[in-house]
């Protein structure tokens, strides 16, 4: 697993691509770009371009983390 140089969620952009998404997940971008078509991923699309915000994306984390509410 690839290791993520994030050290807490305060250093993420307000909106993550595909490369930040896979980078903090420790995970390839393709595997970051599948994800990024699942249905419940919180993705904002502007044209063709997807992003995440980074409130959401720490939510959606957190839901699927092994103890956390779903």
């Amino acid at each position: 697993m690839k290791e993520s140089s994030y050290k807490n969620y305060d250093e993420l952009p307000l909106f993550l691509n595909v490369a930040t998404v896979a980078k903090v997940l420790g995970v390839s971008p393709s595997s970051g770009y599948e994800l990024m078509h699942e249905p419940d991923f919180p993705v904002l699309k502007i044209g063709s371009r997807m992003v995440v915000p980074k409130e959401q994306f720490v939510e959606w984390v957190s839901q699927h983390t092994q103890g956390g509410a779903e």
